[in-house]
């Protein structure tokens, strides 16, 4: 029970649903509580049966399946959160709806890449390698859980507090977005190098 509680709490800790909020703050503006609950119960979903695809499979599922190594994955992950590292920077939250594309997609867009991401997918496996099969995926469902459960309370704050707090949570928005998207594009360059000194080695 111990390792699931601190498996479900690093993989919390790395969704983390404050910094998912911000980057879906246009959604939070547009859609009513229903349909954002509904859309991020998708994503869920979505992002529920990745995890434990990834954790029940392990790091073999990019040898077997794609032919390619884990290395590869991380460059390209860091390069797609690099991306909207940057966009964050120069446009703010703006930038998010132009990266996510339609909103009839959402769903999927907010699984990937806002769930779905190098370090969780990496952290899946890590869970996968660790616990059981059955525990990893209580595990998993758990995590995402309690990710859904604050972002629609956060949701729920917003629309009770948006009239009479309008303008501080705008400030609020830019600032922390623009200071995590520093941080998101640092841990984008660390993947990259990663799987750079992963594909150093094997050529050495």
């Amino acid at each position: 029970m111990e390792q699931i509680l601190k498996s479900v709490t690093m993989l919390l800790v790395l969704l983390n649903p404050f910094l998912i909020i911000v980057y879906l703050i246009d959604i939070v503006k547009k859609k009513s509580k229903a349909i954002f609950t509904k859309v991020m119960i998708r994503a869920s979903l979505i992002s529920s049966v990745v995890f434990c695809s990834f954790a029940l499979l392990g790091d073999t599922i990019f040898d077997s399946v794609f032919n390619a190594s884990f290395a590869s994955f991380q460059i390209f992950g860091g390069v797609v959160f690099l991306i909207t590292g940057i966009q964050f920077v120069f446009k703010g939250s703006a930038s998010i709806e132009t990266l996510r594309g339609e909103s009839k997609y959402v769903a999927g867009a907010i699984a990937m890449p806002i769930f779905i991401g190098p370090g969780t997918i990496s952290y899946s496996v890590f869970i996968g390698e660790r616990l059981n099969k059955m525990q990893a995926v209580i595990a998993i469902v758990l995590a995402i859980g309690l990710c859904t459960s604050i972002i629609l309370i956060l949701k729920h704050i917003h629309d009770k507090i948006q009239q009479q707090k309008e303008e501080l949570i705008e400030q609020y928005i830019d600032i922390a977005g623009r200071v995590i998207a520093l941080l998101i594009g640092t841990v984008s360059i660390e993947l990259i190098m990663n799987g750079l000194g992963y594909w150093a080695k094997i050529i050495s």
